[in-house]
């Protein structure tokens, strides 16, 4: 790594995980004790979730594939405020007057649960397009949901991967829609920001799009990595930061843009969970 990549500490410019992010870290809730009561209130919360998500995935797929996502997006912001109810999430959003509901834009946000999504999409008026495995879309049901929605493939075979997400992200902004991507590459152990990976900073980079940093605080606490246990009724907030300029930006600025990128998220998660007495780092 030349002296003009490197960065601040804890953003990784490698393709993989940090090893701090692998090994486990003071806070890491997997394998944590679960009551009698967090476990019925948690298949109930299942139950009721599964009954309206699975038919509604099933539906937005066959309706994704004749109409295409972007002409319903209306009907996906339905579905969304729906599951947060099911979930009996208080939810509210704080977004930064900067931010332009007629720009397109990068939005990086932190990684917690298989909800992100949910979480952070109707907070801005932005279609959000997601960026996903390509093997994933064999998956029954989710995956199918995902490619019908157009997500931008993920090749596995690494070698093709970079053009191919730089191809399908273009493409995105060019027809007018924004990306949405979660720079830890990985869901966090214990709440708190993980590194970040470099691809969707280059990414950003090469073409001039502004990344948002989005912050969201609360969804650890109604579920976490390592368990299915839902906990419902939490107080979920979403804070969307001022837009990051990249264009005339290097590639020998891409650290710095992460770096900038990762603090703007760090510095609401940690202030949540010092209040809360969370983990250290």
């Amino acid at each position: 790594m030349s002296a003009a990549q490197e960065v601040e500490p804890g953003v990784a410019l490698l393709g993989e995980p940090d090893a701090a992010t692998r090994a486990g870290l003071p806070g890491d809730q997997r394998g944590a004790p679960v009551s009698l009561v967090e476990r019925a209130v948690s298949v109930g919360t299942w139950g009721l979730g599964l009954s309206y998500m699975v038919p509604a995935m099933l539906g937005f797929t066959a309706a994704y594939s004749t109409l295409g996502s972007h002409r319903i997006d209306a009907a996906t912001r339905w579905y969304i405020r729906t599951q947060l109810r099911l979930l009996f999430v208080k939810w509210r959003a704080e977004v930064h007057a900067d931010v332009d509901p007629g720009q397109q834009y990068i939005f990086c946000q932190n990684h917690i649960n298989h909800f992100d999504h949910l979480s952070m999409y109707n907070s801005t008026p932005h279609f959000k397009q997601g960026v996903e495995l390509q093997t994933h879309f064999k998956y029954p049901i989710y995956g199918w949901f995902m490619k019908a929605r157009g997500t931008v493939p993920v090749p596995a075979n690494k070698t093709a991967r970079t053009e191919a997400i730089y191809e399908g992200m273009k493409g995105e902004l060019e027809a007018g829609r924004s990306i949405l991507a979660f720079p830890e590459g990985t869901r966090t152990l214990n709440g708190r920001v993980g590194p970040f990976r470099r691809g969707v900073f280059v990414m950003a980079q090469r073409l001039g799009v502004p990344i948002v940093p989005v912050a969201v605080t609360g969804m650890y606490d109604l579920m976490h990595k390592g368990s299915l246990v839902i906990r419902p009724g939490q107080e979920v907030t979403v804070h969307v930061e001022k837009p990051i300029q990249v264009a005339g930006r290097g590639p020998d600025e891409v650290g710095a843009i992460a770096a900038e990128t990762r603090a703007a998220i760090t510095k609401h998660v940690d202030a949540y969970l010092d209040a809360k007495g969370g983990p250290d780092d």
